[in-house]
């Protein structure tokens, strides 16, 4: 694929919806979909606000093992980036990526206990399109 880092970041930043998976106690995938990544590096480092209570923040703190996934319906294409996400409650973080829309989520607004930021740092990916798969490693 040529300009891949172009490429698939377009692909994900046209996006409304993302989808990240973690693994249960159990070894099991759990699989949810959220809002948009609230920021990105490249197709290397990405950053999610959730509730810090989810099943979601205890999986990842048990096994950090991830698995995002972006997908653009209309031309049928889709990245599937795998890695490891890492729960932050740092002060700093949390204000750089706080948008004030974001209340209707956390009662306690940015300062709260619920609000915590989850950063994914993918390793290898995966691209679909045009009926063709390509693996592909993250340095």
């Amino acid at each position: 694929m040529k300009n891949s880092e172009e490429t698939i970041g377009n692909l994900i930043d046209k996006q409304g919806v993302s989808f990240i998976s973690s693994v249960d106690e159990n070894g099991y995938p759990n699989t949810k979909a959220m809002l948009p990544p609230v920021k990105r590096e490249g197709i290397k480092t990405f950053y999610w606000h959730t509730n810090s209570p989810s099943m979601r923040i205890k999986h990842y703190r048990q096994n950090p093992k991830a698995c995002i996934y972006f997908c653009d319906k209309r031309f049928f294409r889709g990245i599937m980036l795998t890695g490891t996400m890492e729960v932050l409650d740092s002060a700093e973080l949390k204000k750089e990526l706080w948008k004030d829309e974001f209340s209707i989520y956390y009662t306690g607004g940015i300062d709260g206990d619920d609000f915590i930021i989850i950063k994914f740092t993918a390793k290898t990916g995966r691209y679909y399109s045009n009926f063709h798969s390509e693996d592909f490693e993250i340095e």
